[in-house]
């Protein structure tokens, strides 16, 4: 699957959530800003920035890239976010129908990914696990 159709999915997977919450949810046109969506909470509004995570075999476990990546023919930049370009990031994972909700300032302080184990092993479930 195409990493921008796998973003579309997480996207949706975000709205339907957020829908199921009643919360509002706001769109950009584009692609252009830092964040992917507005959610209106209370007449608060918080801009939202989605990831979806892929599995990796090697190290079995599930990783999203914390970088902003921007493409054109020739070639694929990425740079880091600021503090400022949204209020949260939420991670998507399609294969469980997982969510992990970070405060930007946590997401921004990874290097380039943060891994996700999901595993039997692991001591305590997310509260988005079934």
């Amino acid at each position: 699957m195409l990493t921008k159709l796998k973003g579309d999915i997480a996207e949706q997977a975000v709205i339907l959530q957020a829908l199921k919450r009643e919360w509002g949810v706001l769109k950009p046109i584009g692609d252009r800003n830092a964040y992917d969506l507005v959610f209106d909470l209370d007449g608060r509004f918080v801009k939202i920035q989605v990831k979806s995570a892929w599995f990796d075999p090697q190290k079995g476990n599930y990783v999203i890239d914390t970088r902003r990546t921007k493409t054109n023919r020739r070639k694929m930049v990425r740079s880091k976010y600021s503090l400022a370009d949204f209020d949260f990031a939420i991670a998507y994972i399609d294969e469980i129908d997982t969510f992990y909700i970070l405060p930007n300032q946590v997401f921004t302080s990874f290097g380039s990914e943060i891994h996700f184990s999901e595993s039997d092993k692991r001591q305590r479930k997310p509260r988005s696990a079934a």
